[in-house]
């Protein structure tokens, strides 16, 4: 995490001091990551991540180029992605989260339909082997949706939806920068579907808040130490 921050603050330093300008090509990746004093593989996922917020634009056989956003706009958008964690705001929700979605999975397990289970089941088999960050994200947010919808109390669906649209952003950012964050997701995904489909409302349930609460630990690990801190105290009084 730290090694790819460090690579995007490098190529955001060069767009702010007019070394690199909306529309310009990136060097070679072997020339830039050693002008950076950085890793090839932090550069090529720095890349990714910035691409994925359509920062950065590759386009295959021919080079990575800047947008045509304006300088300002590209600063302000990817500090927002860099420092989303600053905020502790987001694990409010991921809180919220691990309290919903536990119990939609454990009352999908007992009123979904067989034909549902299994198209759940096709939903995360849906993906190929190297999926964006993007098909990952999409197939993620109709996953949990469809647990939600099944689950067949429409409060608590509406405010999973809510509450899992609000942290896009940040799965997203796991998605691009913790490593085999996508192939963990898939096999989490599948071990809930799992779950449901064999009718195990207690294993649904746990395999469900093992899943966000592992994202949300990451969350947590990545807030500075003494926003964590905060937190801490916050929890104990």
């Amino acid at each position: 995490m730290a090694l790819v921050d460090d690579a995007i603050e490098k190529i955001k330093a060069m767009i702010i001091d007019g070394r690199l300008k909306p529309g310009d090509r990136l060097p070679r990746e072997a020339d830039l990551a050693q002008q950076l004093s950085i890793s090839r593989g932090s550069l090529r996922e720095a890349v990714r991540a910035l691409s994925t917020m359509r920062i950065l634009n590759v386009r295959q056989g021919d080079g990575t180029y800047v947008t045509s956003l304006g300088p300002d706009v590209l600063l302000e958008t990817m500090s927002t992605i860099i420092d989303f964690h600053q905020d502790s705001s987001i694990l409010d929700l991921f809180e919220v989260r691990r309290a919903l979605e536990p119990l939609a999975a454990e009352m999908a397990a007992l009123r979904m339909s067989g034909s549902e289970t299994q198209a759940l089941l096709k939903l995360v088999d849906d993906l190929d082997s190297c999926p964006t960050v993007g098909q990952v994200l999409a197939n993620d947010l109709e996953f949990h949706n469809r647990i939600a919808r099944a689950s067949g109390n429409a409060v608590l669906s509406s405010l999973i939806e809510s509450v899992a649209r609000r942290t896009h952003r940040a799965r997203m950012w796991r998605g691009v920068t913790q490593q085999d964050a996508i192939a963990q997701t898939r096999r989490e995904h599948h071990a809930i579907a799992q779950a449901i489909a064999d009718r195990q409302p207690s294993i649904a349930s746990a395999c469900s808040l093992a899943h966000v609460a592992g994202i949300e630990n990451w969350l947590t690990r990545q807030l500075p130490t003494a926003t964590r801190a905060q937190r801490r105290k916050a929890s104990a009084s």
